[in-house]
């Protein structure tokens, strides 16, 4: 009721899940990786009540050994909202505030529009609710733009006390979870892939990186000319960009942001060390600019979605909307000129 982790048992399974993801590495969406990661935890942290909005089979929060909580049965640990977004955001934050459980659900990351004045409330009231916010970019693809977030980041990481975490990989997914498992005053967001994204994160390490909200994946080659920073599907993305950069002679370096939030508490020396002093800053995200200067500078350039999105397959959406890292790194070179 106190909402004491079961710390040991959380670390473990971290622990485990982080060694097997370095043993075989796993190219996943990280929606898919986020349930892989529950697989570990539900068992691990008993108090977790799982839950969707309609599209369970799409955004993965419901493992293999849970139950389903429903009127003829108060034993599961798993609820079908139905298609009631804000319903079952407001009724997680009911369970919150109760205590003894850990509400979480979830549903696509447009329509957190719906969820939003109850994700607002539960910020206001410094509750533990975790929202699994899947198909979080223009990359759901055949959709069409309706189902396709833009602004939803930036519109979520303008709510204060709201911490929004968006992985790039599968080791990133298991360390989010965990951030969000552990914060104890205030809602969280877990923005999570439609399409699979290669696992960047090869190498064990004990540490939970995305815990500074901001840090270095790739080094440079050398004194950084170029720093790329990304958040989610992106990174992959400034990833390659860095190789085509190596290739033309340009030393770059890849900043995976999983969380503004964090990334902004850090001490100045730190936040200044991360950033870098090369020359060029560019962000990469499949959304709005807004929220990204507080790290690039209103000088740094911005590779993202100034309009809406179309309906395609979202390799070709990438191409059309020039999210490529053939684009990323003429714009560096642009800008080196």
């Amino acid at each position: 009721m106190r909402g004491e982790l079961p710390r040991e048992r959380l670390a473990a399974t971290v622990r485990s899940v982080k060694q097997k993801l370095a043993a075989e590495p796993k190219d996943i969406a990280t929606r898919a990786a986020s349930e892989s990661a529950l697989e570990g935890l539900v068992p691990a942290i008993p108090e977790m009540i799982g839950g969707s909005a309609d599209l369970t089979g799409s955004n993965n929060t419901r493992t293999k050994g849970m139950k389903v909580l429903s009127a003829a049965d108060y034993g599961g640990t798993f609820i079908h909202y139905g298609v009631r977004e804000h319903g079952m955001a407001a009724a997680m934050n009911g369970m919150a505030l109760h205590r003894g459980v850990i509400p979480y659900s979830g549903t696509f990351l447009v329509f957190s529009d719906y969820c939003r004045p109850a994700i607002r409330l539960a910020a206001l009231m410094g509750e533990r609710v975790i929202h699994v916010l899947t198909h979080d970019s223009i990359g759901l693809g055949e959709d069409g733009p309706t189902h396709q977030p833009v602004e939803h980041l930036a519109a979520l990481r303008a709510i204060p006390n709201l911490l929004v975490l968006r992985p790039c990989d599968a080791v990133e997914t298991i360390e989010c979870w965990q951030i969000a498992l552990e914060r104890k005053d205030g809602p969280s967001v877990l923005a999570l892939t439609r399409q699979n994204l290669p696992q960047l994160r090869a190498a064990f390490d004990e540490r939970n990186r995305c815990a500074a909200g901001a840090y270095e994946l790739l080094s440079a080659e050398g004194e950084a000319q170029v720093s790329l920073f990304a958040s989610g599907s992106e990174v992959s993305i400034a990833a390659a960009a860095r190789k085509l950069l190596a290739e033309r002679g340009v030393a770059a370096r890849v900043v995976s942001v999983p969380s503004f939030e964090l990334f902004l508490a850090a001490p100045p020396a730190a936040r200044a060390a991360t950033v870098g002093t090369a020359r060029v800053r560019i962000a990469i995200e499949a959304g709005v600019r807004q929220g990204w200067d507080a790290i690039i500078g209103s000088d740094g350039l911005f590779v993202g979605m100034s309009t809406f999105g179309a309906s395609a397959p979202y390799k070709d959406l990438y191409r059309h909307f020039g999210l490529t890292p053939e684009k990323v790194a003429e714009a560096a070179l642009s800008k080196l000129a």
